[in-house]
């Protein structure tokens, strides 16, 4: 299977792009050719962008709304194969693939809905026979960029707000992922979105994306991904003046307390911690459990994880996939053996799977540390798979201050029956998102998602909030006294 670029309403690929592999990383098979984007065509891709824009911002809002319904719809009716392509192409089990599409499904609809309000605000004027108000308009051309853990949640999270709000946009998906991307594509083409309304480029973060950012007809970029590329998206951005939203690591924390029902704990625990194989920003790394049920804690996850069945994401009885690729296979396993190093006590996994039937894909073993110092590197660092470190304290306080010592603030929960407890940790956990007696993981796409510190710039991906990233808040005046009144001034 070749993909091609999708810009302008045509799908293509030049001659002078080179090509990669796309392959499945719980087997190496090869599942597709992609090409590699030139700056040609990625400007080709913003000049169809461009000229798109102007008549896609005068469509009224709710005639927007309508392909967004539509192409919610087309997700709908072709859910399963979406998320078997999913399956197939990053590794995650078919049920959270299965999730991740309805996440996409819920989040056409939500912003369709948004179509009938993108509210804006009257007040009243200082000023005798003066009108105010602000309203919602869109920026122009949106770049966006993501990654290959949640290749078609994320995506819409950025995409639907963009297209409601009535901008365009240059979308670049990571290398790993292309076929999701081609996917979307191919319903936005079956639902007639108008050309150049979306428009999807192939290619390295590096040579695609950088020159997104570049570009002066790019107005916006959201990005999502790691925090050490964030920080030069941030960079390059600011240096051409962008709005620059990103969200990006996080090393989020499960805190058990005494009184915990550690039943209902360890079930949110592997569920954060295993799902996915780890790699979700927002996956649980760190269990900061209370002294007193530590030891009880530890058994009944180790019990708990013998019975994770590990292979195929196709097989449904499968609960934990591989990992992306090699690489991150090799960062995983350097950090368990810096773990090692630093003296935590490994309890379970530790070791990348290299027997039937694990032997052609990149699998590695769910693994548990206990004994973990709150700075150790495994519990400070993001390591993006199935590791979990666990660090005992003595109170409440203490909890919350060894989650908030990590430079991240993404997610955090705690597991308590004391109403106390449950709202001191949400007032004083300094994460975007926190859960009470549930994992770290599991958003829901009407509610903001972001975080703090390093995992993010202020910006919020879903929910309402979204709409910041795509508009700009324009002040309307409006003054029929028949003469100039002065604000501040003719007051009196």
């Amino acid at each position: 299977m070749q993909l091609e670029h999708y810009i302008g309403g045509r799908f293509l690929a030049t001659e002078e792009e080179k090509w990669t592999s796309v392959l499945n990383p719980a087997n190496g098979e090869l599942l597709a050719e992609v090409p590699l984007a030139t700056e040609v065509t990625v400007n080709e891709a913003v000049a169809q962008a461009k000229q798109a824009q102007q008549e896609w911002a005068l469509v009224p809002a709710p005639k927007r709304a309508q392909y967004l319904y539509a192409i919610g719809m087309k997700m709908q009716e072709k859910k399963e194969h979406l998320a078997t392509v999913l399956t197939k192409e990053m590794g995650k089990v078919i049920e959270e693939g299965r999730g991740e599409v309805q996440e996409g499904i819920d989040m056409a609809f939500y912003m369709a809905g948004e179509g009938r309000r993108l509210f804006g605000e009257t007040t009243p004027s200082e000023l005798s026979n003066k009108f105010a108000m602000s309203v919602r308009a869109p920026i122009g051309v949106v770049g966006l960029i993501t990654p290959w853990n949640f290749p078609v949640a994320i995506a819409t999270w950025k995409s639907f707000p963009a297209i409601v709000a009535g901008n365009t946009f240059v979308w670049k998906p990571a290398t790993e992922t292309p076929m999701m991307a081609y996917e979307m594509a191919k319903i936005f083409d079956e639902v007639g979105l108008p050309k150049g309304v979306a428009n999807i480029v192939f290619g390295s973060g590096g040579e695609v994306g950088t020159a997104l950012i570049e570009h002066p007809d790019v107005k916006v970029i959201s990005f999502t991904g790691s925090t050490e590329t964030g920080r030069k998206v941030a960079s390059l951005g600011g240096q051409h003046l962008k709005k620059v939203s990103l969200e990006m690591g996080g090393k989020n924390a499960v805190i058990v307390m005494d009184d915990a029902d550690l039943d209902l704990a360890v079930d949110g625990i592997l569920w954060s911690a295993f799902g996915t194989a780890g790699q979700r920003c927002t996956a649980c790394s760190r269990v900061i459990v209370h002294k007193d049920v530590k030891e009880e804690l530890e058994q009944r996850l180790l019990e708990a994880m013998k019975q994770l069945s590990i292979g195929d994401g196709l097989d449904e009885s499968v609960k934990v996939g591989p990992v992306i690729n090699q690489k991150a296979l090799e960062k995983i396993h350097y950090y368990v053996e810096e773990g090692q190093k630093e003296g935590a006590r490994l309890l379970a996994g530790g070791r990348i799977l290299t027997e039937q039937p694990y032997s052609q894909g990149h699998f590695y073993a769910p693994t548990l540390f206990t004994d973990v110092a709150p700075d150790a590197r495994i519990a400070q660092e993001e390591i993006f798979g199935p590791v979990v470190s666990l660090i005992a304290v003595a109170d409440l306080e203490e909890a919350i201050q060894v989650n908030n010592s990590v430079q991240y603030g993404l997610s955090s929960s705690i597991f308590t029956q004391d109403i106390n407890s449950a709202f001191k940790a949400q007032r004083d956990l300094d994460t975007g998102i926190v859960y009470v007696n549930a994992g770290t993981t599991g958003a829901e796409i009407h509610l903001p998602f972001g975080g703090t510190k390093g995992t993010g710039n202020g910006h919020r991906d879903s929910g309402v909030a979204a709409l910041d990233v795509y508009t700009e808040w324009k002040s309307v005046y409006i003054d029929y006294s028949g003469k100039l009144q002065r604000a501040q001034i003719d007051t009196e």
